[in-house]
């Protein structure tokens, strides 16, 4: 008798690149494993949701957490290191669900035997100077060693809680909404696959990884009734990240081509290799969903503030071809599909 597993019965890179198959596998294994009865009563928001983190209704005010592990291959890259992306990718996390305040953070770092000292020093050091920039703290953590070749190097989890009297979802776009992103797309992941590849550039690629929390308070600041949607196009890129907040929402999404920012080095690269900068990770970019008679204003107040300068209204939300992204390009409209994984594995 054949004791050999399927391919589809296998977890594959494509699983965890934020695309279709990842949705598939926690819809199909990790809900189902993780739904009891009875239904999640009113006032918490859970896994089923499918959301940035987790929240639960504190009185008048929401208590948010999301968790996230770290894994990205080299872990040093021009911009930053994996200690950064942890702790960036958590604040953006809670900051995707309205939180600009960070609680604390929890940080649990899974060390290869023979990790260099050094190199986690200047880590732990990336992850100090990540924190001041968010104005957020490590209260605890914890620290494993596995042998030699049992893991690549190193791997580093960090969980985040916050408090927000007002929450926002990835659901709720609304035919008319515009479409914000807050900066160029593409520049984290094309810096690493550079670095990876050992591209020679003239023009060095500079991930974008930084923490949003202060740029997404700017955007709250009139009115967080304004924002119907907020989304982080890590991986899978700016395209799953809309296909994700459209399908949920119900709504068509159409992308203006010209109006995408993307930096003259990044898009070099993107037809260097043949990858679209839209499926591209981005570590320090939001994609917001906003009311039109909101949308210059909301706007203005990205480009104040020194992350969100290249901010660009992108698109907007219909009631044609509902959970479907078009791109409007100069030449017509086509549909993007929504990526079924990351084309560059292990980026965040």
């Amino acid at each position: 008798m054949s004791t050999v597993v399927p391919t589809d019965e296998r977890i594959g890179l494509k699983h965890g690149a934020g695309g279709r198959a990842m949705r598939r596998l926690i819809e199909e294994s990790f809900h189902k494993a993780f739904t009891f009865e009875p239904e999640i009563p009113a006032g918490v928001i859970g896994l089923s949701a499918m959301d940035d983190g987790a929240a639960v209704r504190v009185g008048d005010r929401w208590l948010v957490m999301t968790t996230d592990s770290h894994v990205i291959q080299p872990p040093f890259f021009p911009g930053g290191d994996i200690g950064r992306l942890s702790v960036c990718g958590t604040v953006n996390d809670l900051a995707m669900m309205g939180v600009t305040e960070v609680l604390g953070l929890t940080c649990s770092v899974i060390l290869e035997e023979g990790f260099p000292r050094k190199d986690l020093d200047q880590i732990l050091a990336s992850m100090r100077q990540a924190c001041e920039e968010a104005h957020a703290r490590i209260l605890t953590g914890d620290t494993k060693v596995m042998g030699k070749g049992e893991i690549d190097g190193i791997v580093i989890n960090t969980t985040g809680i916050g408090l927000t009297p007002f929450i926002v979802r990835d659901n709720t776009l609304s035919v008319g909404d515009r479409i914000i992103v807050t900066g160029t797309i593409g520049d984290h992941g094309m810096a690493v696959m550079a670095t990876r590849h050992g591209l020679a550039l003239d023009a060095p690629l500079l991930s974008d990884v930084a923490p949003l929390n202060g740029l997404v308070r700017a955007a709250l600041k009139r009115d967080p009734r304004v924002i119907t949607a907020m989304k982080d196009p890590t991986r899978g890129g700016v395209a799953s990240a809309l296909h994700e907040m459209a399908a949920k929402s119900r709504v068509g999404i159409v992308i203006d081509e010209k109006a995408l920012p993307v930096r003259p080095e990044t898009r070099g690269v993107s037809e260097l290799v043949g990858v679209d900068p839209l499926l591209i990770a981005n570590e320090g970019k939001a994609v917001i969903g906003v009311k039109a008679a909101f949308a210059e204003e909301v706007l203005r107040a990205l480009r104040a503030h020194p992350l969100g300068r290249e901010a660009a209204i992108i698109g907007t939300c219909t009631d044609e071809r509902p959970g479907m992204v078009v791109l409007d390009t100069a030449f017509g409209r086509r549909l993007i599909a929504e990526p079924e994984g990351e084309p560059l594995p292990r980026i965040c």
